[in-house]
């Protein structure tokens, strides 16, 4: 049995693990969870003896403290791992790198032994046994660093992200793998991504969040955690229960489809997406939020319904609209609609301006021409020019060499 007891780890002012408690049994598959840069490659490493400990942590064995072994000492009593990036020698063969697992005092009574079992868990490194591992597939090198582990004849291994880089119909035969080597007896600790195909395989799951652990269950409890489904399996949870603002409509609630040649209906209830804030710049100010409602000059209730109203007597004459409503959080005498009036008009006049701006032959600004009615003609725009090309050639002269024009606008 593999146990750790207030695990803390620094990489200088870093603190990776902050008092991380963790153990695993015999044949037990246990999952850590948690973000990119939360400590679960630190976990594995500080467990194998590749990274120090800080005083205080232990780390136990079988009941052995292992927290100050060095990390070929560590191997030899039980513990294998399979790190990020399989860590294989891409130059040997499959059989070679096989082999060299099998260093370990404790694995070279049952070598031969042990490499059955490796290849009748993985088939296809017993075709491949004299190829160069570095030609193969990516699947296919994860296969060999968890063979290489497990001819060690570990009783705890311990795999770093294995189905990183690799296809989904590798990661479910990788998977699959897994639980095959949980039934001859070996415990996993299992650092993986895929969240939702590790729990499907584990018995227990830790949550780790910034160098802590900040849950323990059972691999069931923790798949049907809202919690859990929101952070690592996809946000599933949350939208089961209970009215929210982003969840989808349902089938009853939407519209029915238009039929083609009907004329259309306008209802009179105004949808509540319509009543969302909108975000109005307030210059250097910043910006704020204001009600829908205010930010047009009448309601979308009163607009709806008069389009209504407009749709059943067209010849009608049209509504004047009301009168402005005062926006919420603004400035006294101030609305919504006067926000977008002036937003609207300092765009106007900024055209304006840059129309009277307009460089005359001689370089200085004058107001554009007028057109025969009286008002300002459009600015010519010019959309292509024609190059210059001139062409010279070197002449030799008595004089001596001097250039030529031969060609030119």
């Amino acid at each position: 049995m593999l146990e750790c007891r207030d695990l803390s780890v620094f990489y200088g002012q870093h603190h990776a693990l902050d008092q991380v408690s963790v153990n695993i049994g015999p044949g037990e598959v246990v999952v850590i969870l948690g973000a990119n840069g939360a400590g679960k490659s630190t976990l594995l490493k500080a467990i194998s003896g590749l990274v120090p400990t800080v005083t205080g942590s232990r780390i136990l064995m079988d009941g052995t403290d292992i927290t100050a072994m060095p990390a070929h000492d560590i191997v030899e009593t039980g513990l294998a791992l399979v790190p990020e990036g399989r860590g294989i020698f891409g130059d040997l063969t499959v059989l070679e790198n096989l082999m060299l697992g099998a260093y370990p005092g404790r694995a070279a009574a049952s070598e031969a032994e042990n490499l059955r079992r490796v290849l009748g868990l993985f088939p296809q490194l017993d075709e491949r046994k004299k190829q160069i591992v570095r030609t193969m597939s990516g699947g296919e090198q994860q296969m060999v660093a968890i063979g290489r582990a497990m001819m060690s004849a570990p009783s705890i291994l311990m795999l770093d992200e294995p189905s990183l880089g690799l296809s989904p119909i590798l990661c479910g035969e990788l998977f699959k793998t897994l639980e095959a080597v949980r039934q001859t007896g070996v415990g996993i600790l299992l650092v993986e991504q895929n969240a939702k195909q590790s729990l499907e395989i584990a018995d227990r799951g830790y949550l780790l969040e910034v160098g802590r652990i900040t849950g323990e269950d059972t691999a069931q409890n923790l798949a049907n955690d809202p919690a859990v489904q929101k952070a690592y399996l996809g946000g599933a949870a949350g939208t089961q229960s209970g009215a929210h603002a982003d969840e989808p409509r349902r089938p009853a609630e939407m519209p029915p489809p238009a039929t083609p040649g009907a004329p259309a209906e306008i209802s009179a209830q105004a949808p509540a997406a319509a009543k969302e804030n909108l975000r109005i710049s307030a210059g250097s100010g910043g910006s704020r939020r204001i009600a829908a409602d205010n930010a047009i000059p009448e309601s979308i209730d009163d607009m709806v319904a008069r389009a209504a109203s407009m749709q059943s007597a067209p010849a009608a004459a049209p509504r004047a609209a009301p009168a402005p409503k005062a926006a919420s959080g603004g400035g006294p005498g101030t609305s919504a609609g006067d926000d977008v009036q002036r937003m609207l008009s300092s765009i106007e006049q900024a055209a304006a301006n840059a129309l009277k701006r307009r460089p005359a032959a001689n370089g200085s600004p004058h107001a554009p021409p007028e057109n025969g009615a009286g008002q300002e003609a459009l600015p010519e725009i010019e959309i292509y020019r024609k190059p210059k090309i001139e062409v010279y050639r070197r002449v030799k002269t008595a004089s001596g060499e001097h250039m030529k024009k031969i060609k030119g606008d």
